[in-house]
């Protein structure tokens, strides 16, 4: 019986940003609870990763991998960590509140009986219980949940937890799962993802974040957040409206109907703070914002604010962090 039992994600035959994460917060929750942490790894030739989930800090490694995980399925991946819970036996089940996490942890919760906690930005223990802060209210109130339930699910937002620091040398037992699943069996099958070619980060694992809002005034000016971003290192976002303008594509929005980003920068060009806007980005580290309008409800969120016209601010502020960087 572990005390935690954590999902790492994959892609492309490598553990994602957030595997260090999961397995970060997944440790230290092992040890206040006075147990193990187990690591499931689904997917197709992923047993070789075994070996960096052990260096992460999981004392075992159960693994799941058969061709019928090479893409993504939610009834597949349902069965293969459903035995690697009866195999567990954990008190809780991390997951990362990813699409894929998304996905997979209400069909668990359901698996399993326990209480689906989403979103986690926080997780802890009083008295042998689980208990968790999750915004509610459109990121307008954080709450904290106390778990009743014999064994917890939960989903931890992305870029807010503190994330494993590789042990050399550290090893643990590896065992594979056998969960019985087969592509012929599934009953919705992926044959193909068609994907744009980007070898831009995915906004959710981001750590420096430019943003332009209506404020930017027109898809040209794009070119002054593109300079700004690249002088830091960082990934472009944009606000609904902008996307629904066509200015920038749908993978770039942040918000409540776009990505939830926790960001250690984030910088708001042009863009007012509408609520929905907010409730994606308030759980960055630092907020940056620029708007003409100082009683614009971003600088109610802001750490930093600077009352004055996007396009003038902007490529001053990427000449000011060039020198810097020379």
């Amino acid at each position: 019986m572990s005390a935690v039992c954590a999902f790492v994600e994959t892609g492309k035959g490598t553990l994602k940003k957030s595997a260090a994460e999961i397995l970060g917060e997944g440790r230290r929750l092992a040890d206040a609870l006075g147990g193990e942490l187990d690591a499931v790894l689904v997917g197709k030739d992923v047993t070789g990763l075994a070996d960096q989930v052990a260096a992460l800090g999981a004392n075992r490694v159960l693994v799941a991998d058969a061709d019928a995980f090479a893409q993504f399925n939610v009834e597949g991946y349902v069965k293969a960590l459903m035995k690697a819970v009866a195999a567990s036996s954990p008190k809780v089940v991390l997951l990362a509140a990813s699409v894929v996490g998304k996905d997979l942890g209400p069909a668990l919760s359901a698996g399993t009986g326990g209480a689906l906690l989403t979103d986690v930005t926080s997780i802890a223990t009083e008295g042998g219980a689980v208990v968790v802060t999750k915004p509610v209210y459109a990121g307008k109130a954080m709450a904290s949940i106390h778990a009743e339930t014999e064994t917890v699910v939960a989903t931890l937002r992305p870029n807010v937890f503190e994330p494993a620091e590789p042990e050399a040398g550290k090893s643990a037992p590896v065992e594979v799962i056998d969960a019985g699943v087969s592509a012929a069996e599934l009953r919705v099958v992926v044959k193909e993802v068609l994907a744009k070619a980007s070898e831009k980060l995915d906004l959710t694992e981001a750590d420096i974040i430019v943003a332009g809002g209506r404020g930017m005034r027109d898809a040209e000016n794009w070119r002054l957040l593109e300079a700004l971003s690249e002088s830091v290192g960082g990934v472009l976002g944009a606000s609904r409206a902008v996307v629904d303008a066509g200015w920038r594509p749908h993978d770039e929005q942040v918000g409540q109907t776009g990505k939830t980003v926790s960001a250690k920068l984030y910088i708001a060009a042009g863009i007012s703070g509408a609520i929905q806007h907010l409730a994606g980005m308030r759980t960055s580290k630092c907020i940056v914002a620029i708007n003409t309008d100082p009683e614009a409800p971003i600088f109610k969120v802001a750490d930093y604010g600077i009352v004055g016209d996007a396009l003038e601010v902007l490529p001053i502020l990427t000449e000011e962090l060039k020198k810097l960087r020379d």
